[in-house]
């Protein structure tokens, strides 16, 4: 008869454990269903209709947003835009940030590296408003710090119009947002840099390896798993970067720096076509989920040749 009794106990406090789990779970759950999965839903089902911010009935319409989308000229230039910022901002932040951490590490004074660190994390300390009103004021065609100095100098005959000139506004942008990343990525591959063994650079030192070749073999691989890591995040954050780009040019001159989310901005606010909206959102997260499924094939393939 005492058999039954101690499994009914365990039976009891098993539950009793599951329920707790799920009450410590349910509020991150709520969080998820409220912030990520009824968005997700609302835009895939508003991408259907046609959807305004004028009217409250709408009606299913099918592909037509996403055919809308395909034949809107505006479209494959923000998508144009959008590839250029992307892999322009990317790779600088990657290049700076790789080459900072790579300098970083052979410092050898303690407080000199400290104080570096501290010095170069103060970009990515600031708020995205600040950075863009401080670059603004360095910038300005017309009282900025920087066009003033170059006309001073000689090395320009007029005031450079940085954010007003289509040829220059992109690269300006790209800069901007390169200095702001950067040290992101510093501190991250100098974190990476520290978790590799001084015995294999002693040992490559001893068989005659030189500075490139211990680079080559011992610091890429231990690294590269970091880098791939962090080149996709930053990549699906540089995308959907929204903040700076508006604050500072809203898309212009003339659409030259408009982007997809300034693009689907305009569409669901200015144009009040929220279906037509979601359905551009829909597409800029299938193509962002293709670009990080590649990504993560290339970093499962560094994992197995490191195994």
């Amino acid at each position: 008869m005492k058999q039954p009794d101690r499994l009914s106990g365990r039976t009891f406090r098993t539950r009793r454990i599951d329920v707790t789990r799920w009450i410590f779970v349910a509020p991150a759950m709520a969080v998820v269903v409220c912030l990520l999965i009824y968005p997700l839903c609302s835009t895939v089902l508003y991408s259907f209709t046609n959807k305004t911010m004028i009217k409250d009935t709408f009606k299913v319409v099918g592909l037509k947003n996403y055919m809308d989308i395909l034949k809107d000229e505006s479209f494959y230039k923000a998508f144009g835009n959008t590839l250029k910022w992307t892999v322009g901002s990317v790779l600088g932040q990657v290049l700076v940030g790789f080459t900072g951490a790579i300098c970083l590490n052979q410092v050898k004074n303690t407080w000199a590296k400290s104080t570096f660190r501290i010095l170069c994390i103060i970009p990515w300390a600031f708020p995205a408003i600040a950075t863009a009103m401080v670059w603004k004021w360095i910038l300005n065609g017309i009282y900025g710090f920087l066009p003033t100095m170059l006309v001073d100098l000689g090395i320009t005959e007029q005031m450079l119009q940085f954010f007003s000139d289509k040829n220059l506004v992109m690269p300006t942008l790209m800069g901007i947002n390169i200095w702001f990343g950067a040290p992101l990525i510093m501190v991250n591959v100098y974190a990476a840099l520290q978790t590799i063994p001084q015995d294999q650079y002693e040992a490559a030192q001893i068989d005659g390896a030189s500075k490139f070749q211990s680079f080559r073999h011992i610091t890429v691989p231990h690294i590269r798993t970091v880098v791939g890591l962090l080149i996709v995040l930053r990549t699906v954050w540089v995308f959907n970067n929204f903040d700076i780009i508006y604050m500072i040019t809203g898309g212009g001159p003339a659409g030259a720096s408009t982007t997809m989310p300034i693009f689907i901005y305009d569409t669901g606010w200015t144009g009040r076509l929220v279906g037509k909206a979601s359905a551009a959102s829909i597409m800029l997260l299938i193509f962002l989920v293709i670009l990080t499924v590649l990504y993560f094939k290339v970093i499962n393939h560094w994992e197995k040749e490191d195994c």
